[in-house]
């Protein structure tokens, strides 16, 4: 039985395990994102209603967190957005649908609490198919006018961003001392560091902007 509820304190060091394992050797050798799960909760843009896990048979296998985010449009106006990251699923468990279900969910708890666009970073290939386009196509860049390959915007209500031009600011809540990060990650069980093919794929569409 698959259920989706939101995280308690309980539940932090379980979810920091399954992202860090989720991640490792990826994008880079070693990885951030469990670091960054471990302080994002403690920071003002987080919002604990949209901190969900996912458990099959009452066992946590994944996890989303999302932080506000905003936009400014060319007059300077301001729109408080979401974004999310890291969605994180245990490895073994990966590519059976438990993320679909685990954001499909979230953005449904979005619109309830009066959210009505994200903005995300990520391989459009895990993206696309759950409603995520590219930035480019709402006028969404960041402040050097650039628009990332990886930079991805979903509608969660229609024509939310009004076809105006938006610039995308980031919460500092998803700001990572790499330093910090590291020492974080050699205080917990060793894991090796090292170079994976997705860590190229994850470094041109890091670098890769739309025309």
């Amino acid at each position: 039985m698959v259920t989706i509820r939101n995280e308690t304190p309980a539940d932090y060091q379980i979810v920091e395990e399954i992202t860090r394992r989720a991640f490792y050797n990826l994008y880079v050798p070693g990885c951030a994102e469990h670091y960054l799960v471990h302080i994002m909760r403690g920071h003002e843009d987080f919002i604990p209603e949209l901190d969900f896990v996912i458990e099959e048979d009452e066992k946590i296998i994944g996890n989303i967190m999302y932080t506000k985010a905003r936009l400014v449009d060319e007059t300077g106006a301001e729109k408080e957005i979401l974004t999310f990251g890291p969605v994180s699923i245990q490895p073994e468990y990966q590519r059976k649908g438990y993320g679909k279900k685990l954001m499909e969910y979230s953005f449904l708890r979005a619109v309830q609490l009066g959210y009505d666009a994200i903005v995300i970073f990520g391989s459009p290939m895990n993206y696309v198919s759950r409603g995520f386009q590219s930035c480019k196509k709402f006028q969404v860049s960041l402040e050097n006018g650039k628009f990332p390959a990886a930079m991805m915007v979903k509608e969660l209500v229609p024509n939310a961003l009004n076809g105006r031009r938006w610039v995308y600011h980031e919460s500092p809540a998803m700001e990572i001392d790499e330093e910090k990060a590291r020492q974080y990650d050699d205080s917990l069980e060793k894991l090796e560091r090292c170079y994976q093919r997705s860590q190229e794929e994850f470094y041109i569409m890091s670098h890769s902007f739309v025309e």
